[in-house]
C-alpha cells in the first residue's frame, strides 16, 4: 500500500485502497506522506480515528523517523471554526444572554426556561474561565464538557465570522491560530465535514497540498451530501427577523416574520416525506415571502464595517438572512438535481429540507483536481469490485482487473498497469488495490445465515428470529453484540433476552450513555450489548468480550428515506434498477461495517449470525452482499454454529 501510494503521487494519479482492520493502513499512508513536499492532508470520518492518528500513530511515527530525516516531522489538527471558542462571542455574552438564547432557538416552555437559563449561565462562566487558560480553545480539550446549547453561545460558525481583520480579537483568535499551525505542519489531520465545506467554498480553508488521503472513504459522499443539505423552519425565520430588526425598518423585519408564519401553516398538516412535482401552494407562498423579505433585509443591513457598533452581531444577522434567502431561492427553483422533503420528529419539530440528488459531479469537479487523492477504507470493494464506490466519488469507471497475487511490490506494479488503462479511457486516471487482511477469517470466524427463518416483514423482531437469537446467546453465555435495524427491534430483543437468559446482563443503547455501555460490555463477559445503526461502525471490542455479532436484518435504506428513494427513482426512470444501483450498495457498506465488529485482532474468534434469510436465498443481491464481506467460513446450518459457540464459552 505504501509503495502504491508513492507511485500514485509520482504519477499524479488517484488511488483507491481497500485495507482491512489490522493491516496498519494509517502507517501505510503516513510514511510515504513524509516524502511529499509541502503539507499532506489526512481526512477522517470519525473522532475516534482522528484521535488515534494524533495521539498515537503520528507521535510514534515522528519518534521513529526523526533520526533518518534529521528533524522531527510536525502535524496539526484542523477543525471547523465552531469547534473553537470565539473570544468575541465570549466577550459579548452576558449573564442574561443564555435566557434570551433559549427563546432565540424557539424554546416555548417558560416554566423550564428559568432553570435552563441559570444552568447555561454557569456553563458560560466556566467556559470564560477555561478560555483564559486554554492554549487552543478546542472544545475537545474541555473536560468536563458543556451542553451544545452552551457551546453555541461562545462559538462562531464560519458564515457568521466577520474575519480576523475586522474582529477586535482577530490577533488572538483560536481558529485562526489553528489554521496558522496547519500551514506550517508536515501532516494536517482534518475531518470529512470540513473537507466538504472546503471543496464547496473554493478550497479557502485547508492549506494548499499535493496529496490528500481520505480515510474511511466510504463515508465521504454522505458527508458531502450533508454539507450540501439545507433546511428551513419557522423558528429559523423568526430568529432571522429578530437578529436583523436593529438594522432594518420594522416593516422589513415583519416580512420575515410573516414568511415564518406562512411556513408554519404550510408545515402544519403536511405529511413527512418527499415532495415531487410542483411545490404545495402555501409552501411556495412562504418561500416567495422569504425571498422578497430577505432581499429587502440584506439591503437594509448593508455592509459590515470594522467601526460598526457591534460588527459581530451585524455579521451574524447578515449571514443568517443571506443563507435563508439562498435556501428559499434554491427551493423555489426546484431543480431536477435537488430533492425536497418535509421532515417531522417525535418532538414536533417540522422542517422543509433540500439536498442534492447526487454529489458525484461535485466530487468530480472539486475533489480530484490539482492534487493526488488516496481514498482508503476497509469497505471499498463492494461485491468484490471498486466500481460502485468509484462512481459515488465521481471517478470514471473502467473495467477492473483483479490484483495480482504476490509481494506488495508486485501488487503496486499491478496498480500502475491498471492506472495506464485508466489513463487511456478517462480524464481522471485512477487505480485500485485490495491489500487484503492479516486475519485468517476462515479459521477465526463463522458467517451463519439463518436461512430457515421466514423473510422479515416488519420493522420489529419476529418470534422465530427472537427464538434463534436466544439459542445463540445461550450457547455462548453472553459476549454478544446485537445490531438491529430499528429501535423497536432492539427493544424487543432486550425484552426477550432479559426474560429468557437469566444471569446475562443485557445492555440496551439509549438506557445509558454509549461510552458507559461499551465499557461495561468490555468488562463483563456475561453481558450483551444491543443497539441500532450507530453501533454498526462505532464499537471496537477486540478479544473475547465480543465473540458473537447478531444482525437482525439486511440494512437496506428505509423506503421513507427521501434521498435514497429519490436516487432509486432517478435510476428507475433512466431504465435501470434503483434497488440494485442504490439500495443494495448502501446495504453492502452497512453490512460490511457491522460484520467487521467481530474480528478486530489476529487472536479474535467468533460468529456473525445474520437472522435474515435473504442473504442466502435472494438471487443476485444475496451473493453480491456476501462477496462484500470478509471470507468467513460460511454455513446456513444452526447445529455446528451452536456447537462452536459452546466451545468458545468453555474456553
Amino acid at each position: 500500500m505504501a509503495e502504491a501510494i508513492t507511485t500514485a503521487v509520482e504519477r499524479e494519479e488517484h488511488l483507491l485502497v481497500q485495507a482491512g482492520t489490522g493491516t496498519g493502513k494509517s502507517l501505510a499512508y503516513l510514511v510515504p506522506s513524509l516524502l511529499v513536499e509541502g503539507p499532506v492532508v489526512v481526512s477522517t470520518a470519525t473522532l475516534a480515528l482522528q484521535s488515534q492518528l494524533v495521539d498515537h500513530d503520528l507521535p510514534r511515527l515522528a519518534d521513529a523517523v526523526e533520526r533518518m530525516l534529521g528533524r522531527r516531522p510536525t502535524f496539526a489538527v484542523l477543525k471547523g471554526r465552531h469547534h473553537y471558542v470565539c473570544l468575541a462571542r465570549l466577550e459579548g455574552t452576558s449573564a442574561d444572554e443564555p435566557a434570551d438564547a433559549l427563546f432565540d432557538v424557539g424554546e416555548s416552555r417558560p416554566t423550564r426556561w428559568l432553570g435552563e437559563a441559570g444552568r447555561l449561565g454557569k456553563q458560560v462562566e466556566r467556559l470564560r474561565d477555561w478560555a483564559m487558560e486554554s492554549e487552543t480553545g478546542d472544545r475537545d480539550e474541555l473536560d468536563p464538557g458543556v451542553d451544545d446549547s452552551a457551546w453555541k453561545l461562545v462559538s462562531m460558525p464560519a458564515r457568521e465570522c466577520v474575519g480576523a481583520q475586522r474582529c477586535p480579537y482577530g490577533a488572538e483568535c483560536f481558529a485562526e491560530a489553528s489554521r496558522a499551525r496547519a500551514r506550517e505542519a508536515d501532516i494536517v489531520v482534518t475531518n470529512h465535514s470540513l473537507l466538504a465545506v472546503d471543496m464547496l467554498t473554493g478550497r479557502q480553508i485547508i492549506p494548499p497540498h499535493r496529496l490528500l488521503v481520505v480515510d474511511e472513504a466510504h463515508e465521504l459522499a454522505d458527508r458531502v451530501s450533508s454539507a450540501s443539505q439545507a433546511e428551513l423552519t419557522p423558528e429559523l425565520l423568526e430568529r432571522a427577523a429578530r437578529r436583523c430588526r436593529p438594522y432594518v425598518d420594522d416593516e422589513v423585519a415583519d416580512r420575515l416574520m410573516e414568511a415564518g408564519d406562512t411556513l408554519t401553516v404550510a408545515l402544519a398538516d403536511a405529511p413527512a416525506g418527499r415532495l415531487t412535482g410542483a411545490l404545495p401552494t402555501v409552501l411556495g407562498e412562504a418561500l416567495t415571502l422569504l425571498d422578497a423579505g430577505g432581499r429587502k433585509a440584506l439591503d437594509g443591513v448593508g455592509e459590515v464595517k470594522s467601526d460598526d457598533h457591534d460588527p459581530v452581531r451585524k455579521q451574524q444577522a447578515k449571514a443568517m438572512v443571506s443563507d435563508l434567502t439562498k435556501i428559499a431561492q434554491r427551493m423555489i427553483a426546484n431543480a431536477e438535481h435537488d430533492v425536497i422533503w418535509i421532515e417531522r420528529d417525535d418532538r414536533g419539530r417540522r422542517a422543509v429540507v433540500i439536498a442534492p440528488l447526487s454529489v458525484a459531479g461535485t466530487l468530480n469537479i472539486h475533489l480530484f483536481h490539482e492534487r493526488t487523492v488516496v481514498a482508503t477504507s476497509a469497505t471499498l470493494a463492494l461485491g468484490g469490485q471498486f466500481d460502485t464506490v468509484a462512481r459515488s466519488l465521481g471517478l470514471p469507471v473502467v473495467v477492473e482487473k483483479p490484483a495480482a497475487a504476490g509481494t506488495p511490490a508486485e501488487a503496486a506494479r499491478e496498480a500502475v498497469i491498471r492506472a495506464d488503462a485508466a489513463r487511456d479511457t478517462a480524464d481522471l486516471a485512477w487505480s485500485s488495490l485490495d491489500v487484503g487482511s492479516p486475519f485468517d477469517y476462515a479459521k477465526q470466524g463463522i458467517l451463519y445465515v439463518a436461512a430457515h427463518l421466514p423473510r422479515p416483514q416488519t420493522s420489529g423482531l419476529s418470534e422465530p428470529a427472537a427464538n434463534e437469537m436466544v439459542e445463540l446467546v445461550q450457547a455462548l453465555g453472553g459476549r454478544a453484540l446485537g445490531l438491529f435495524s430499528s429501535r423497536k427491534a432492539a427493544e424487543r430483543a432486550a425484552e426477550v433476552l432479559r426474560a429468557r437468559t437469566p444471569g446475562i446482563t443485557i445492555l440496551l443503547q439509549g438506557e445509558e450513555a454509549l461510552p458507559i455501555l461499551v465499557r461495561r460490555f468490555r468488562e463483563d463477559r456475561n453481558s450483551c450489548l444491543l443497539g441500532v445503526m450507530s453501533l454498526w461502525q462505532g464499537v471496537d471490542v477486540p478479544g473475547d468480550a465480543c465473540q458473537l455479532v447478531i444482525i437482525d436484518r439486511l440494512p437496506f435504506p428505509r423506503p421513507d428515506e427521501p434521498l435514497a428513494a429519490a436516487r432509486s427513482a432517478a435510476v428507475d426512470s433512466a431504465g435501470g434498477s434503483g434497488f440494485a444501483a442504490v439500495s443494495v450498495p448502501i446495504a453492502a457498506v452497512r453490512l460490511a461495517q457491522g460484520v467487521g465488529r467481530l474480528i478486530r485482532s489476529r487472536t479474535d474468534k467468533g460468529v456473525v449470525a445474520v437472522l435474515d434469510s435473504r442473504l442466502e436465498t435472494a438471487r443476485g443481491y444475496g451473493a453480491y452482499l456476501r462477496a462484500s464481506l470478509p471470507p468467513f467460513w460460511y454455513t446456513t446450518k444452526p447445529e455446528p454454529v451452536r456447537g462452536a459457540l459452546r466451545r468458545l464459552s468453555a474456553s
